[in-house]
């Protein structure tokens, strides 16, 4: 994907000849902060498609001057097509496209959705196009930021083993880090990141909330340092750097703060349960929690279920 080295310039990414025009098929979070990290590698945006009011104002903002056209302008205008729609319309929207004709021999048309493979875009493919599934393992604002948090940020990647270099090439150039994902193991990858990612943003306003409650002033400078040491922890040792009253076996407290929860917060309560059950059980997996305190825990955790 690179430029042979006579045609490289020693200034500027904008002064560079741009390699690839860019389209995008769904101005959401995603695809105009890809499209302008490609930007920032040499390439060309010239096209996005958007529908709502949100989605104009990220392409204005992210790819100023780039015109907002229909999907099918979008693809006959592009070399390189980033179909950013949700999971959900993304087979779709290929069906849709390789059924009007959209779709051009030899076109680059790249999905970002975690969930899926290369396989959804066969129709396309059928329609001669190069198929190549790159989801960006990164949680997205549609600001300027995003371009900047793609520097390091792993992606998963499938494709036709022939297209293998070229996708791995686009996602360096965006300044990620490929990582290989099998077709059959999308669905898998995509839930592990679902469960870290989401469920930690649930959990963390959950926790914000309850300290609000509890009369502490900023619960997010309360939050930081501790969250932060937690996910360090975590990253470097795994289960072994469980802490907390259900890893010692403190059935006492777990009982206190179920109390609490079904008093102040009883939506919260199902939700608690199920994360101190699963953590007791990696806590006893790993040898961190004594198997004659667990039954006491686990009891705990039962009679909360009861009730």
């Amino acid at each position: 994907m690179n430029a042979p080295p006579e045609h490289r310039h020693e200034n500027s990414p904008a002064d560079r000849p741009a390699r690839l025009t860019v389209g995008v098929v769904g101005a959401g979070r995603v695809g105009p902060a890809l499209a302008a990290a490609l930007q920032l590698a040499g390439h060309r945006p010239v096209a996005v498609s958007g529908v709502s009011d949100a989605s104009v104002r990220r392409a204005a903002a992210l790819l100023p001057d780039v015109p907002l056209v229909p999907p099918a302008e979008v693809l006959a205008r592009a070399e390189l097509v980033l179909l950013t729609v949700p999971d959900d319309a993304l087979p779709g929207l290929v069906e849709g496209l390789a059924e009007t004709g959209a779709i051009r021999p030899g076109q680059l048309l790249v999905h970002t959705s975690g969930r899926y493979g290369t396989a959804v875009l066969d129709p396309a493919r059928r329609a001669g196009a190069l198929p190549l599934a790159l989801h960006p393992a990164m949680t997205f604002t549609g600001t300027a930021v995003d371009v900047q948090r793609l520097a390091g940020c792993s992606f998963g990647v499938t494709a036709p083993e022939e297209l293998r270099l070229a996708a791995e090439a686009l996602v360096i150039e965006m300044g990620g880090e490929p990582e290989w994902i099998e077709e059959g193991d999308r669905p898998l990858y995509h839930a592990a990141l679902a469960l870290g990612a989401n469920h930690l943003v649930t959990l963390v306003a959950q926790s914000m909330e309850l300290l609000g409650r509890a009369g502490v002033a900023h619960p997010d400078r309360m939050l930081g340092p501790l969250l932060g040491a937690a996910l360090d922890n975590a990253l470097r040792s795994g289960d072994a750097a469980l802490t907390g009253p259900v890893a010692r076996g403190d059935a006492g407290t777990v009982a206190a703060h179920v109390a609490e929860l079904r008093e102040h917060a009883p939506g919260m309560v199902a939700g608690y349960l199920a994360m101190a059950r699963t953590t007791a059980d990696r806590a006893l997996a790993h040898g961190l929690l004594k198997p004659e305190l667990a039954q006491d825990l686990l009891g705990v955790l039962a009679e909360g279920d009861e009730r």
